[in-house]
């Protein structure tokens, strides 16, 4: 979310911030935008059919376009998915459909595959399973940890997710049968290719 955050602020993505919402009144996300002077908000889940009730009327008060998650760990409901389709976007660290739900990085350390990497994908019903828009791709080391292959999968995470959210305000996305068409495409797409 920081680096989202900071993107905005530095011109390369051409939108504002309405609302950062959370379930957990402690997490760190809330403070680091209430220094960008964002304003935050938390919704208690009491149970999921009055969570996406409340989160609803949370972000149709604030008038959002547009539903970027940041490490929301929760699955959203089909009716939440519906009323705000094509406009939730999610990073997964994973090269989807590959290594999807929680431990993606151990699920590819265990798998002994050789690039891993992360993928900004629509929100759909099925999880990690929407319109895929952009990934980006890591070499897996011989001596890496699920920490260590987090990291680096985390700074091309910090990249594209940018990149995939400039090019949705921008109108640049579309769906066409399940697959993303990005609109006068001159993306340097080389440099997320590597090849061990």
């Amino acid at each position: 979310m920081t680096a989202i955050l900071r993107n905005i602020k530095d011109g390369n993505i051409d939108c504002e911030v309405s609302i950062v919402i959370s379930d957990n009144k402690e997490a760190a996300g809330l403070q680091k935008a209430e220094k960008f002077g964002i304003l935050t908000k938390t919704v208690e889940c009491v149970d999921r059919k009055q969570f996406d009730t409340d989160l609803t009327n949370l972000l149709n008060l604030y008038k959002v376009d547009y539903v970027i998650l940041a490490g929301f760990m929760r699955i959203l409901s089909h009716k939440f998915v519906s009323d705000f389709e094509n406009r939730i976007l999610n990073i997964h660290p994973a090269l989807l459909p590959s290594f999807q739900g929680l431990d993606a990085q151990r699920q590819a350390l265990d798998a002994g595959v050789r690039i891993a990497g992360c993928t900004v994908h629509f929100v759909t019903d099925d999880l990690d399973g929407g319109p895929i828009i952009m990934q980006a791709a890591v070499p897996v080391k011989s001596n890496d940890t699920v920490e260590t292959l987090s990291e680096r999968i985390l700074k091309k995470e910090h990249l594209i997710y940018s990149m995939a959210i400039a090019l949705l305000v921008k109108g640049r996305l579309e769906i066409r049968a399940g697959k993303v068409t990005i609109k006068d495409e001159n993306i340097d797409t080389d440099q997320f290719m590597i090849v061990p």
